[in-house]
């Protein structure tokens, strides 16, 4: 009998696109942020930003770190969608796919769980996954810590190598790479490095794909 996999999807431009409408709201959000509670233009608080996500890998960290900003206000100011319905943007045949993939399936993200499920409903897909580990469940640690994995695998029981990351960022892989977990990368990139075990440009070949990512 095959071995049975665990599923670990990103969320944000992996199983749906987020760049068209969510990314660019939650880009104007956190600036608006930053010149809100630090008194900041709205060119200092994209450097601010900026400098941040290059040292942290967040802006929330760095806003955690110097600030001392409530975490659960941050990302609650930043991830309000007053027409989230409107926004979302995913394959259809999302669901059908996921139906079709054999073996448990999670969540892993550094979004805020109430956007998440909030997501995932509006996709018709919520019912497919047996649990979302969100940057709450992190620890407040975002991809590519090693941390927000670890935290993954204790809080649920994985055995990484039988575990499969679906990702969009090829430097969320490396990690879970490191761990022993297979990774899929989600791209339409022409190349990819050799952490990468298998490059598809869209989430639904996935069920086409198990031969190359059986254990």
């Amino acid at each position: 009998m095959p071995t049975r996999l665990t599923w670990i999807f990103d969320l944000d431009n992996t199983l749906h696109n987020a760049s068209p409408h969510i990314f660019p709201h939650i880009n104007r959000s956190m600036t608006a942020y930053l010149q809100q509670h630090l008194q900041l233009t709205e060119e200092d608080a994209g450097k601010l930003r900026a400098q941040y996500w290059l040292s942290y890998g967040a802006t929330l960290l760095g806003m955690m770190r110097h600030h001392g900003t409530d975490p659960e206000h941050f990302l609650r100011e930043t991830h309000a969608f007053p027409d989230l319905n409107n926004m979302v943007v995913y394959e259809r045949g999302l669901a059908a796919m996921l139906r079709r993939l054999p073996g448990r399936k999670l969540v892993l993200s550094n979004a805020p769980r109430q956007y998440a499920s909030a997501v995932l409903q509006l996709m018709g897909v919520e019912s497919h996954f047996d649990a979302l580990h969100c940057i709450e469940s992190t620890g407040y640690q975002p991809k590519p810590s090693l941390a927000a994995f670890h935290s993954l695998v204790r809080a649920h029981g994985l055995i990484a190598s039988r575990c499969v990351m679906v990702e969009d960022s090829r430097l969320n892989l490396r990690p879970a790479k490191r761990l022993g977990m297979k990774t899929v990368w989600i791209t339409r990139e022409p190349r990819a490095p050799a952490y990468v075990d298998v490059k598809t440009a869209s989430v639904l070949a996935l069920p086409r794909l198990l031969g190359r990512l059986a254990p």
